[in-house]
């Protein structure tokens, strides 16, 4: 009995040993990497006039007769005005022994002094090289030689629960440690289009900004740039930005300062499983085109709207997310192919990629005609001053009035813009009665939608 129980004993020990021996050891990662962290403070200088309630400048020339109200309500302290400079901090780190640094744009954004401390406590002021918010991606340069620098890795390596770490200067407490595992790839987040985001469960906090996610080789595959919470901290969602991604930015940034970027054209959303029925698709794939913008790359290559983007210059594209990083990368004036499905048939269009404009002009809404129908909708043709704002001279009627039925359980609403059913355009609601006639039943159908602006597939279905 006592050999027995001396067994077990040992066999617990050897089982807690080598379970211990299985977890990750980050001392020396940290060791060799501690020194390329930086902490980053900035600037903002408050103006030097005096402000009027609603952040108004007073006036210089006051009349004579309001002098002294002016002076009684806005009489400076004793000892006169102190303007106070806003302060930020965050993390960054050395790509470059001559001192390139790489944060996050939003940690210097509107900073009119941007100061970087070193692990050994030395504190450079730093120019900015340039900044781009579409990436959150900012490049600054101290003046300092022989620095150590990160080991660069490749995110695209990156696999869904392996280990990473995270150095940086959460709530401003610099070279703070934390780490975690990769949650997730190519995660898309709102105003992130053009970053295919990695999602981690590493403790990130306000200061993290801009500081590097390591794997285990200890190369940075990631910049941390932001969290999701209802608190202002740390809830387990964690993003940073694929170094490869932020890589690419700072060439541009080095050599021209400035970022373009590849772009087709379109606007697109992801098939659904309703949708992909309707376009005769085996399986819910790709990027679906909602919108054709006028004299684009797309509508110059011949690209329609309910076209199917499944594969862009080799890269496969599985959901709407993946396409944007894709072209943003693409070399302006390359000629590439894309492979989309129209009309549940693979074809192959050759496009040029232009360059994205700054701003994207967006599509003003439009509406429906009048006709009570086996959907559930009432609509009515669009009056000329409503083509013409809303840039619909020849399509679409609005939706006055939706009560129970197909329409309303695939989510249209009141004030939608019915543009095409099945692949066929409604001019009016003559179009719209002849249409929706001949729908056949218990079968998928993708209807395209104009709701506040922008063009968006719904998929319903007629049931018997």
């Amino acid at each position: 009995m006592l050999k027995q129980r001396f067994f077990l004993f040992f066999t617990l020990i050897l089982l807690s040993a080598s379970s211990v021996a299985q977890l990750p050891d980050f001392t020396q990662m940290v060791e060799a990497n501690g020194d390329v962290v930086v902490n980053i403070s900035t600037i903002q200088k408050a103006p030097d006039f005096l402000k009027m309630p609603d952040n108004h400048p007073m006036p210089r020339d006051i009349p004579p007769q309001m002098e002294e109200l002016f002076r009684h309500f806005f009489k400076p302290p004793e000892g006169g005005f102190h303007h106070k400079d806003s302060k930020s901090l965050g993390s960054g780190f050395v790509i470059s022994e001559d001192g390139y640094i790489l944060t996050n744009h939003h940690v210097v954004k509107d900073a009119d002094e941007i100061f970087v401390k070193l692990k050994d406590r030395r504190q450079f002021l730093a120019k900015l090289i340039g900044s781009d918010e579409r990436t959150d991606i900012a490049l600054l340069q101290i003046k300092a030689k022989k620095l150590p620098i990160v080991k660069k890795g490749s995110s695209k390596q990156l696999k869904v629960g392996e280990w990473v770490l995270a150095i940086g200067s959460p709530f401003g407490f610099e070279q703070s440690v934390t780490a975690g595992i990769v949650s997730a790839k190519g995660r898309s987040l709102p105003g992130g289009n053009y970053v295919p985001f990695i999602q981690t469960d590493v403790a990130i906090n306000p200061g993290n900004s801009g500081g590097p996610l390591f794997n285990m080789a200890g190369e940075v595959v990631g910049v941390n740039s932001q969290i999701y919470s209802r608190s202002g901290g740390y809830m387990g969602l964690s993003f940073a930005i694929p170094i490869d991604i932020a890589m690419n930015v700072v060439d541009q940034l080095k050599t021209k300062g400035s970022v373009s970027r590849g772009w087709l054209g379109v606007q697109i959303q992801d098939v659904t499983r309703e949708l992909a029925e309707s376009f005769n698709m085996d399986k819910p794939n790709g990027a679906l085109v909602s919108r054709v913008i006028a004299d684009s790359p797309s509508a110059k290559a011949g690209f329609q709207i309910g076209d199917v983007i499944v594969e862009f210059d080799g890269h496969a594209i599985h959901t709407s997310s993946e396409l944007p990083p894709v072209v943003g990368v693409t070399p302006i004036g390359d000629k590439v192919n894309v492979e989309i499905i129209r009309q549940g048939k693979k074809k192959t269009i050759k496009v040029i990629v232009g360059l994205l404009p700054n701003e994207v002009a967006s599509v003003a809404t439009t509406k429906l005609n009048k006709a009570a129908n086996q959907l559930g909708l009432s609509v009515t043709n669009l009056t000329i001053e409503q083509r013409k704002q809303m840039h619909l001279p020849q399509q679409g009627v609005l939706i006055e009035r939706v009560s129970r039925g197909p329409a309303l359980n695939a989510g249209i609403q009141q004030g939608d813009i019915i543009l095409r059913i099945q692949n066929n355009v409604v001019r009016d609601v003559t179009d719209f009665d002849r249409i929706v006639s001949s729908l056949p039943l218990d079968q998928s159908i993708a209807v395209l939608i104009q709701r506040k602006g922008s063009p968006i597939f719904l998929a319903l279905k007629i049931n018997k």
